[in-house]
């Protein structure tokens, strides 16, 4: 009988912390780490543009500034089918309760960006026809500043919701209330002015 020679198997040493990929091809997660990473990747904004705001707006999912890498370039005409509402420019008080049912109608769970001046305080309308903020009606999670801001910041407060979703999820809330984030976003970059050469012989 010939003899053969065994060796033992070594036993393999398994990473078991969330988000860890496996040799095999395996990814060990958790159901929430899933659940958030499709959540953030899948966000389909309802645009509310009303102003220049909204020029912006439609910028942001142009080829230039392409809103499809961060998988939020669905814009939902329907409250049913969206889950981010962006506020942009202002908003006249008889168009309020629009907005009021608009946000209704949005399904669980859903977040509000509040994109300009206008939007966030009023800005340059101070008068008895504009609402001055849209966060005394309904919940504003992240305020993007700027008159108009430019697609940059908007896509930096795309980013933060992603950011917030992608760590917390669904805060489980007792009473079930809405609870806004609350983010304001600082200016990403600074104002300078155009560079003017006048020629002419004087």
């Amino acid at each position: 009988m010939a003899r053969t020679r065994t060796t033992p198997l070594s036993t393999p040493t398994v990473d078991a912390s969330p988000g860890a990929t496996l040799s095999e091809g395996y990814l060990a997660t958790t159901i929430k780490q899933v659940v958030n990473w499709s959540r953030r990747s899948s966000l389909w904004p309802m645009p509310f543009a009303t102003a220049c705001c909204g020029i912006e707006l439609m910028s942001t999912a142009t080829s230039r500034y392409d809103l499809a890498r961060f998988g939020a370039e669905v814009m939902r005409f329907s409250p049913r089918q969206s889950d981010l509402l962006i506020v942009a420019g202002r908003v006249a008080v008889k168009m309020l309760p629009v907005l009021q049912r608009i946000y209704q109608q949005m399904t669980e769970p859903k977040w509000v960006i509040s994109m300009g001046a206008c939007a966030s305080t009023g800005g340059i309308f101070d008068t008895y026809a504009v609402v001055q903020g849209v966060d005394q009606f309904i919940p504003v999670d992240v305020y993007v500043p700027g008159c108009p801001p430019r697609p940059e910041t908007l896509i930096e407060g795309v980013m933060t919701i992603q950011r917030v979703v992608d760590r917390d999820g669904l805060i489980p809330s007792t009473d079930r209330a809405r609870r806004p984030l609350q983010v304001a976003l600082e200016p990403t970059h600074q104002v300078k002015p155009q560079p003017v050469t006048i020629h002419g012989n004087r």
